[in-house]
């Protein structure tokens, strides 16, 4: 008897492969923000034909990101097959499945160019833009197996006067993520320790590209601000509510931690939570967006506002 895979239990596929997604940038921040960048200068093997590290810090914070991303390879790989077997198989959860294999296929191909290229800044900015792409995808895959989408059960608009908020949102997010890698790839962590060969950095000052950032990011949290003004004491629906409440709770933490780190002189641990928090509006961000439509949960799974 061929087993199948219920709706349920894909939910759970799909939410591991979502917290994948965020541990991997999590562990490659480590990586750069250690100096571990090129810990193994080789790849797939760390030196040459030797595939595992010496005893060494950054050798082995470097193969341990790349542990990771070999677990996120298997993850990724199970999720898609588990769409192919879900009953009943939905063309949208093969499709972000498959989407995320390629896409992380893709970024392990980038990661290998990045320690060929000696921490190329402009290939390491866009591994963390793919990343974070693929954190988006999952998120939406994630939600998509929690709910309803077929021609009998149409999702309803909340509210559409949101609707523009909410692409603006991704407009202004995604000019700060953009700004954000920016500033990083002029700062002083390039991603490699003393001793090496120095990695190039981008052509921008640091000053520079930290006021771009902060503008743009401005301009994100003016926009999160219409929203909780428009949203107070209103009767916009609680899901609604509570997704932008998240966002001004999240984009206020998120410039904090970058003004604390601005004014401590970029130190490491600073900049890894500022990474995650760029994660986490990454997500606040998609997730209000797909809160604005409201749909019916699929059967057995469990219920939320």
């Amino acid at each position: 008897m061929k087993r199948r895979v219920t709706p349920p239990v894909f939910r759970w596929f799909a939410l591991a492969d979502f917290v994948a997604m965020i541990l991997i940038i999590a562990t490659g921040a480590a990586v750069r923000l250690t100096g571990s960048g090129l810990g193994c200068p080789d790849w797939p093997a760390c030196f040459q034909h030797q595939l595992t590290p010496a005893w060494s810090f950054h050798p082995w914070i470097e193969f341990g990101n790349r542990l990771v991303t070999g677990s996120l390879v298997v993850v990724t790989a199970v999720v898609f097959i588990a769409a192919l077997m879900r009953t009943p198989r939905r063309r949208d959860l093969v499709l972000g499945s498959g989407l995320l294999v390629v896409g992380v296929f893709a970024d392990a191909l980038l990661g290998a160019i990045v320690v060929y290229t000696k921490l190329n800044p402009y290939l390491v900015a866009l591994h963390l833009i793919l990343s974070l792409g693929m954190v988006v995808i999952a998120a939406v895959n994630y939600h998509r197996s929690k709910y309803l989408y077929d021609a009998e059960h149409a999702g309803i608009v909340r509210n559409p006067h949101y609707l523009f908020a909410a692409r603006s949102l991704w407009f202004f997010l995604g000019l700060a993520l953009i700004a954000g890698t920016a500033t990083t790839g002029s700062g002083p962590h390039a991603g490699n320790f003393s001793g090496q060969t120095i990695a190039r950095r981008l052509p921008f000052a640091l000053q520079n590209a930290t006021w771009v950032h902060s503008l743009a990011a401005m301009f994100f949290v003016a926009v999160v601000t219409g929203l909780l003004l428009a949203v107070w004491k209103s009767p916009a629906p609680v899901a609604l509510q509570k997704g932008v409440r998240r966002l001004v709770v999240i984009s206020s933490a998120q410039a904090l931690i970058g003004m604390a780190q601005y004014l401590t002189h970029l130190p490491a641990l600073l900049v890894e939570l500022h990474v995650l928090g760029a994660v986490s509006l990454t997500i606040g961000v998609t997730q209000f967006h797909l809160k604005l439509t409201s749909r019916e949960r699929e059967p057995g799974t469990r219920r939320s506002v």
